[in-house]
């Protein structure tokens, strides 16, 4: 296989061509909804992260809600999804950043995303993706990487 930038693109169009369904699979009805449940999806399924936050959306649903929460109810309501001390602290302490330094929005751009409590490249990229239609790099799961390296598909656009 040619390894070349043009190679990449073909690539990437037929792939889009085969599956023109594929979308996000979280459930999220604005940019602040998608980055907790991009959080909460961290080692954790979809389909959890999806049986979970519609009773935590139903109430709480923006950076202030989250920002004033005890920590121990966020536990709770997000126990499920796993890891939920560490999530809940960096939910909590996003929201309070978004709050101090974006006026309560979630930025729009990968280096003030990548400054959020939690929110690493990965996570910054389905945000730009699915919540701004802003692709800045692909996000794949470690199983789509690990195939990619072995067949030495390492070429960076």
């Amino acid at each position: 296989m040619k390894k070349n930038k043009e190679t990449i693109v073909e690539l990437i169009e037929k792939l889009k061509i085969a599956h023109p369904e594929a979308t996000c699979s979280l459930d999220f009805g604005s940019p602040f909804e998608l980055l907790i449940s991009v959080m909460l999806s961290a080692q954790c399924t979809d389909e959890r992260v999806n049986k979970t936050t519609p009773a935590i959306f139903a109430k709480y649903n923006k950076p202030e809600d989250f920002a004033s929460m005890d920590v121990h109810l966020l536990e709770d309501l997000i126990h499920p999804c796993g890891f939920y001390k560490n999530k809940a602290k960096n939910i909590i302490a996003c929201s309070k950043k978004l709050i101090e330094d974006f006026g309560g929005e979630v930025p729009k751009t990968m280096e003030e995303l990548i400054l959020l409590p939690g929110v690493g490249r990965k996570s910054a990229n389905v945000i730009m993706l699915e919540a701004f239609n802003n692709p800045v790099g692909i996000a794949v799961d470690t199983h789509a990487k690990r195939v990619s390296n072995r067949i030495r598909f390492k070429q960076t656009i």
